[in-house]
């Protein structure tokens, strides 16, 4: 058994130093009832951005001293950490999550499914890591990787039995209602198919015409949502899941 987490943050544009700030007080939150892992949403650390200008101002290597400054915020929690960002490795730009523990980084995932919008500003990635906490494997998917069955049943295939999903669903305010109730049957779909619990973690709130509802939520390997954050609000959900 363990316990994880996953926070339905605010979204935060262009503010690194304050997305971190925000997840460490929200891990140590997590930690304090117990979470031995926590997820936080797609591209979070920088913002969902999807402009070369805005990639090539924000983004990070993950080898620069910016990033391992920023990671030295997380020295102190004993637990581990993922969350999205927007990597720069050499002239390409990826949509990253990053798997870190006490401010060192474990691996990193690039997003495989690709948007239009995205495909004109960051390189698809290709590698399915898997990571160990306590006696739990899991693997990473980001947002749209989640429609596609091949994804999750490769993470499955590692011996995974966690799926851990960084989202953005910033939307205009239309496609927001229309999807609102799909990310999770579709999401229910992979893991009846996988046999994978899944861990997601989305933002909330409000851009010009957009809004954010989430769902960040814990999924069953049978399908069920057994936990979620309440729409449209901040918040987190903490649960024990058996592996």
């Amino acid at each position: 058994m363990i316990t994880v987490a996953a926070s339905q943050p605010a979204e935060i544009l262009c503010d690194p130093l304050a997305a971190v700030e925000l997840m460490v007080a929200e891990s140590r939150h997590a930690a304090s009832l117990g979470a031995k892992l926590i997820c936080f949403p797609e591209c979070f650390l920088q913002g969902y951005l999807l402009s070369y200008e805005d990639s090539r101002r924000l983004a990070m290597p993950l080898n620069s001293k910016a990033f391992e400054a920023l990671l030295a915020n997380f020295s102190m929690l004993d637990m581990t950490v993922v969350f999205g960002m927007i990597e720069r490795e050499g002239d390409d730009f990826y949509n990253t999550a990053v798997v870190i523990k006490r401010g060192q980084l474990l691996g990193r995932y690039r997003k495989t499914e690709l948007l239009a919008g995205e495909a004109r500003v960051f390189s698809a990635g290709g590698d399915y890591p898997t990571f160990m906490v306590e006696d739990v494997c899991f693997g990473v998917n980001i947002c749209k990787d989640l429609n596609y069955p091949a994804l999750s049943a490769k993470v499955a295939s590692l011996g995974a039995s966690l799926l851990v999903c960084p989202c953005n669903n910033m939307l205009k305010h239309e496609a927001a209602i229309e999807w609102k109730d799909k990310h999770n049957e579709i999401r229910s779909q992979r893991c009846v198919e996988s046999g994978l619990w899944l861990l997601s973690s989305d933002v909330t709130g409000n851009r010009d015409d957009r809004v954010a509802l989430g769902p960040t939520a814990l999924i069953d390997p049978t399908g069920k949502v057994v936990a979620q954050a309440v729409l449209e609000k901040p918040g987190m959900i903490v649960y024990q899941i058996s592996n």
